[in-house]
Formats: C-alpha cells, sequence, structure tokens
C-alpha cells in the first residue's frame, strides 16, 4: 500500500508541476510581450501601436494557477523543522509528526477547494466576467479549485505516508 501511496504522489506532483511549468512560461510569455511592445510604441514614437490587452488580468491568473500548483507539486518539503522542539525526538516521531502536520495541508486544500467551487458556480451563474479582457471567470474558478484539490490530495496522500508508516518524504524520487 505504501508503495502506491508513493507512485500516486508521484504523478500527481508531475502532472502539478507541468502545470505550475506552463503556467509560468505563459505568464513570462505575456510580460515579454508586454514589454516588448511599450518599448517598440516608445522607440517609434507611437507608430508601432501594438499591446498586450489585459496582460496584467493574465498574470495574475498566471500566478495563482502557478502557485498553487507549485505548491500541490512540493508539498512534502513544506514543513519547517523547529530545532528547539525536535532535536531530542527520533526520526521516526519527527515523521509522525510531520504526518500530523500535513493534514493542516489537506484541510486547506479542502476548505479552498470547496470555497472556490462555490466561487466558480456562482460565477457561472450570474455570468461574471474579469475586468479588462471580459473572459468568463467560471473556469478561472474551477481550475483555482482543481489545483487546490490537488494540493489537498498531495498532503494528504503525504500525511498517511509520514503519519501511518513514518515515511521520510523530504526528497521524493531523487528531485
Amino acid at each position: 500500500m505504501q508503495s502506491t501511496l508513493e507512485r500516486a504522489s508521484h504523478w500527481l506532483a508531475l502532472v502539478c508541476r507541468i502545470v505550475a511549468g506552463l503556467a509560468l512560461l505563459a505568464l513570462l510569455g505575456v510580460t515579454i510581450a508586454d514589454v516588448v511592445t511599450r518599448y517598440l510604441y516608445r522607440i517609434t514614437e507611437g507608430a508601432i501601436a501594438l499591446r498586450v490587452s489585459g496582460s496584467v488580468e493574465l498574470v495574475s491568473y498566471l500566478m495563482l494557477c502557478s502557485l498553487l500548483a507549485a505548491m500541490a507539486a512540493n508539498v512534502e518539503k513544506s514543513q519547517v523543522v523547529v530545532e528547539a522542539f525536535s532535536h531530542g525526538l527520533s526520526p521516526n516521531l519527527k515523521n509522525r509528526l510531520h504526518g500530523v502536520y500535513l493534514l493542516g495541508f489537506a484541510a486547506l486544500g479542502l476548505v479552498l477547494f470547496l470555497g472556490l467551487l462555490d466561487s466558480a458556480s456562482a460565477a457561472a451563474r450570474h455570468g461574471e466576467v474579469t475586468q479588462d479582457l471580459r473572459m468568463p471567470m467560471g473556469p478561472i474558478y474551477y481550475a483555482a479549485a482543481v489545483l487546490s484539490l490537488l494540493l489537498g490530495l498531495r498532503s494528504l496522500l503525504h500525511a498517511v505516508l509520514s503519519a501511518v508508516f513514518a515515511a521520510d518524504q523530504e526528497a521524493a524520487h531523487g528531485e
């Protein structure tokens, strides 16, 4: 069972890393395009008036996706060990405490998921759109809800691995 949980966590982490990487690449692409078009406008004294519409809005939503995905991908590396409290404890007990700590992240992921799911359905019902680009907000909230659910699932997987099996998950699969 332990190896099944570890494999599931590994594949979920891989998916989250891909999502975070793609969101960061898109974020960089939008930012670079916006800077280049603004610079072109300035050096041509307005002759070339290309603009990236809603660049700030796009960057903020891409940042949301990249942060949620990166949090979900690296949840097992999240605990800051405070030596004053844990230096006398055995590694086995430290791992079990880490599992209990990760239950908080599982709860956080679940609460975020439920809140974003409610916001997504309300936005879809009311036709809520973004301020600049007039994109529907429902799919944005649904994407954030899925990424929050992945955060909760990976946290729960690692909570079980640490609390039940006392597995040390600091560096998973040589990453």
